[in-house]
This record gives structure tokens, sequence and C-alpha cells, in this order.
């Protein structure tokens, strides 16, 4: 009991900001730029972005190389004057809407945004095919040799 109290007494004098959840960004220190504002946009930029080595993954969480290559080229891009929809339209040219964490949807782009639910209902519907096949399988009818011996063993027990 002395000990939860010790915890806990130790956690109440931490500063909140060490109590509080952080976001485990992979941007270096040698990454971020001087000018907060221009920072705070690429922040925002390569919250959007995805890692094309992950995949599953923005830019700004990733530690592979090509992620901290597109973080120093989207940082480049503002410190160079480019508009927000610049840098986007930069990358999407150089890397295609998959570089985009959430692409938009055009005819080129629908194989990502139906893959999800396509194979979702491929799944139902091979759980609903399966349950029906298993359920259709018929039953032998015993013939009367074997109703008989079946009855006999059963009486047998019984008694």
């Amino acid at each position: 009991m002395i000990g939860v109290g010790l915890l806990l007494a130790s956690g109440a004098a931490a500063p909140v900001g060490m109590l509080a959840p952080q976001a485990a960004f992979a941007v270096n220190p040698d990454e971020v730029l001087a000018d907060p504002a221009l920072e705070a946009r690429a922040r925002a930029l390569s919250a959007g972005l995805r890692c094309l080595v992950c995949q599953n993954q923005s830019i700004d969480d990733s530690n592979a190389d090509l992620a901290r290559d597109l973080r120093l080229l989207v940082r480049q891009r503002l410190a160079a004057g480019d508009t927000d929809e610049q840098v986007i339209a930069y990358l999407v040219d150089r890397y295609g809407d998959f570089v985009l964490l959430r692409p938009p949807l055009q005819w080129d782009t629908m194989l990502l945004w139906a893959a999800p639910a396509a194979i979702l209902l491929a799944g139902v519907a091979a759980a609903w095919l399966a349950t029906r096949r298993s359920g259709r399988r018929e039953v032998e009818r015993l013939d009367a040799a074997e109703e008989a011996a079946l009855a006999k063993a059963v009486d047998g027990e019984l008694r």
C-alpha cells in the first residue's frame, strides 16, 4: 500500500506534459524547420502522406529512409515558397496518388477505395456458401437390419 502511495505521489509531482501520451513522430531534430509556422505546415502535410516503404504509416511516423527523404523534400518545397497544394501536387506527380494516405476518389483510384469492401463481401459470401454446403449433406438412412441392431443395442443398454 505504501508503494502505491509513493507511486501516486511521484506521479502527482511530475509535470503534466510527462504524463500525457506523446505522439510517436520519426522526425529527427535536424529535419525541423526554424520557422514554427512552416514546421507546422510541414507536419500537417506529412501526416497525410503515405510512407511508400511502410505503406500503412504516414511519413511523419515512419523511420524508413524514403520517409525521411520525403519529409526533407516537403520542408524544402515549403521553404522555397510552395503552397501546400503545390507540395502535394509535386509529390503526386512524382509518386502517384498512392503517396496520399487518403487518395481522391477517381476512376484510377477506384480499386484503392473498393478493395476493402470487395474483400469483406467476398469473405461474407465464402462463409455463407460454406455454411450452406455443410447444411446440405444428406443423412444416410439405416436399413432394416441396422435399425433392428440399433434397437437391440439401445434396449440392452437401458436395462
